[in-house]
């Protein structure tokens, strides 16, 4: 099966399994999805991420969502850059989420990272989505 936005098909796939109260989700793995991950597990938005056998020859990773008093950790999870209208930014002009308790996920030059961490490393890029 062909995706033109994989990166949006695993942002759903979390956001389904977390109002399903699933414990864990299945995505195909990449490496823009692995580093992605990678900034979720560093700010606390998930448990933590492997390596799974998906039951196909593809490889697969398997995401360990985090609850917290029975409530998603993740309230908000969506895609700002699509492929049909990408969006990129600055380190100066990196948006704030909900005045900054929400992160931004940036793909820059110095790889994916959170905006803070893109602001304190001065490097911009595409937005990848916003989670708050």
């Amino acid at each position: 099966m062909s995706l033109t936005d994989p990166l949006g098909d695993m942002l759903t796939r979390i956001r389904n399994g977390q109002q399903a109260k699933k414990d864990s989700i299945l995505t195909p793995a990449s490496k823009l999805r692995a580093r992605v991950l990678d900034v979720l597990q560093r700010e606390g938005y998930i448990r933590g991420y492997s390596e799974a056998d998906g039951g196909t020859a593809a490889a697969a990773l398997r995401i360990d969502l985090k609850y917290f008093e029975g409530k998603p950790a993740i309230q908000h999870i969506a895609r700002v850059s699509k492929p049909g209208r990408r969006v990129y930014s600055g380190a100066t002009e990196l948006p704030r989420v909900r005045n900054g308790l929400g992160i931004v996920i940036v793909s820059t030059p110095k790889g994916v990272l959170s905006d803070a961490e893109a602001r304190e490393q001065n490097a911009g890029g595409e937005v990848l989505c916003q989670v708050f």
